[in-house]
């Protein structure tokens, strides 16, 4: 293949991920991009790496959030508002997420087993997710945790402490 072949393939590759970041909505790992796209995981950190510098330079309203090898296209800050305007639902957790999230918000500081008393154990499911994505806090109490809501919650959010939203 000659170079500008080799290039318009790598374009190719990079709107591939692109497009599996918008459709997902959510917060992808590598191995779930690598069985989406068929592109080996090099070739995929180089492109995120990429579309991560793109976006800033061309100062987009889009953004590529990264959290523990996690991965997902989200709107910038200045524009969540918008997408939480929008948003009837949320994509990106179950209802059954959203639930065991809210009895932490609502209850906080819970214990973990009490949580899992009222949930089940698909809660450790949850809170483990929860944990990685760093919306809530665990500290070792004896035999269980307590769990409390994290300063990035309220930035994933986009809502105070307090319960009213920012940014508007």
């Amino acid at each position: 293949m000659g170079e500008k072949e080799d290039s318009l393939h790598e374009r190719k590759d990079v709107k591939k991920i692109e497009a599996i970041l918008f459709i997902a909505g959510r917060f992808l790992d590598l191995k779930e991009l690598v069985a989406l796209s068929d592109l080996n995981p090099l070739t995929i950190k180089e492109i995120l790496a990429l579309l991560e510098k793109e976006y800033q330079e061309r100062d987009s309203s889009i953004k590529l959030v990264r959290k523990n090898n996690l991965w997902k296209m989200d709107v910038d800050d200045e524009h969540s508002y918008l997408a939480n305007r929008l948003a009837t639902g949320s994509s990106e957790f179950s209802g059954a997420e959203r639930e065991t999230l809210a009895i932490i918000a609502f209850k906080q500081p819970i214990k973990q087993s009490v949580l899992v008393k009222i949930r089940g154990n698909k809660s450790y499911d949850h809170i483990k997710r929860f944990f990685e994505l760093g919306l809530i806090k665990k500290k070792k109490m004896g035999h269980t945790y307590e769990l409390s809501l994290s300063e990035e919650f309220y930035n994933y959010f986009n809502v105070s402490k307090e319960g009213t939203v920012s940014g508007r």
